[in-house]
């Protein structure tokens, strides 16, 4: 098997625009909530989300204009335009050039979204049904492979191009298939991640009419997204986009790339239980981390810090607080344990990725992010949930858990790559 490394980054989310501005804010314990500003939420019962900041005047704001030109812009749903501007910080940080032809073969693209372009679909129905004619760009600006189209066609990626669609799992799937891909030798580069944009009239209603928003802070923003804690009433929608370079060992050495960090581990499982609730007891939560582990060849006691799926709904965080609890039962220590979704929200399908993303950072500066607002959190004789303040501390393995409607499961484990092992 061949080993998987990352050598770039990128990262679009309501922290901001770039790694860096997001450690910065990720590690200060900043929040992405806020009233939402893109459409009048005023009547909702949800009135809440993490968006991207547009704001010229806020650092690390996200300007379309310096990553598409302007006549693509009103072709493409919000979505495709994160997925370009973190493709683009990624692509550079790991300083590959043009990929030519034949190389181009073995260089390809996986971008997980649950909804894709829900926005723009909303939009075009309300305006189609007020006798405006339909754009010869709507179907190609809207549906969820042309992230990885747009992306496959500006670098010249002629090997895998398709997208993963499972729900919140989204991204962590396609990590995971990009990471098989190279591990079975059938591609050298992947560009990989996931991206989302449902912050729209439908997308807010939609999640809420189902009961997985938190509607009970309107009033405070900031103190909605509480994972793991008693006080929990639903998830904060995020929007944004993560993405990775992978490649194989080898390839990244012979070019001297650096190498951010190494993966080495992918579980999967189903709950086959019911269509939105996780099993309560977490079984097939525990199973994909099982699964990861067995995968990397480790087990538990070498992992040194969970990044949460920890959406903050009352039936998610329990459901997987039991099954970390499985895992690590036999533990001589408490296992680390946040949840970055209480800065950012949930980003559904994109989540998978910026969790990942947030985890190469966390091996790379030594350092381990906290949850927000965890004032009271879920008793656990197994977990250490990080609260109040972040924590230095030198990491070798990180497991990201990834969870999703339909009862889909993903876990991957992220390891600090060590230069002696060669």
């Amino acid at each position: 098997m061949k080993r998987v490394v990352v050598t770039g980054v990128g990262l679009v989310t309501p922290l901001g625009c770039g790694k860096d501005i997001n450690w910065k804010n990720l590690i200060s314990g900043v929040s992405g909530a806020k009233k939402i500003s893109k459409f009048d939420a005023s009547n909702y019962k949800c009135q809440v989300a993490c968006e991207v900041p547009i704001d010229s005047e806020i650092e690390g704001s996200f300007v379309a204009e310096k990553w598409i030109d302007k006549k693509e812009l009103k072709k493409l749903d919000e979505f495709i335009k994160y997925s370009l501007a973190a493709g683009e910080e990624a692509f550079l940080q790991s300083k590959l050039t043009n990929i030519e032809d034949p190389n181009s073969f073995r260089a390809g693209c996986i971008i997980g979204s649950g909804m894709g372009g829900l926005p723009g679909i909303e939009e075009t129905s309300l305006s189609f049904n007020r006798g405006k004619k339909i754009s010869p760009f709507f179907i190609t600006g809207r549906i969820i492979n042309m992230s990885a189209g747009y992306l496959s066609i500006k670098y010249n990626l002629k090997g895998p191009n398709y997208s993963t669609v499972s729900a919140c799992a989204s991204s962590a799937h396609a990590i995971g298939e990009s990471f098989r891909l190279i591990q079975h030798g059938q591609a050298d580069i992947m560009m990989t991640g996931g991206t989302e944009a449902t912050i729209s009239p439908i997308g807010i209603e939609g999640f809420t009419a189902c009961k997985a928003l938190s509607t009970k802070y309107n009033e405070s923003p900031q103190k909605a997204s509480r994972p793991f804690d008693d006080a929990r009433d639903g998830f904060v929608m995020g929007e944004g986009s993560a993405m990775l370079i992978l490649e194989e060992l080898e390839h990244a050495l012979r070019r001297n790339a650096n190498i951010l960090a190494e993966i080495n581990g992918y579980g999967m499982s189903s709950d086959a239980y019911h269509y939105t609730l996780p099993e309560p007891f977490g079984d097939g939560a525990s199973r994909a981390m099982q699964n990861a582990l067995d995968d990397a060849k480790i087990n538990s006691d070498k992992i040194d810090y969970i990044n949460a799926h920890g959406t903050s709904t009352p039936s998610g965080d329990k459901a997987e607080a039991i099954a970390i609890e499985r895992i690590f039962e036999n533990s001589k220590r408490k296992i680390n344990v946040s949840s970055t979704k209480s800065q950012i929200g949930h980003l559904l399908g994109a989540a998978g990725a910026v969790e990942a993303a947030y985890s190469v950072l966390c091996l790379n500066r030594k350092k381990l992010p906290y949850t927000l607002n965890l004032e009271s959190a879920i008793e656990s004789k197994k977990i250490n949930f990080i609260k109040e303040n972040a924590i230095d501390l030198d990491i070798n393995y990180i497991l990201s858990n990834s969870f999703g409607f339909g009862g889909t499961n993903v876990s991957l484990i992220l390891k600090k790559f060590d230069e002696s092992k060669l």
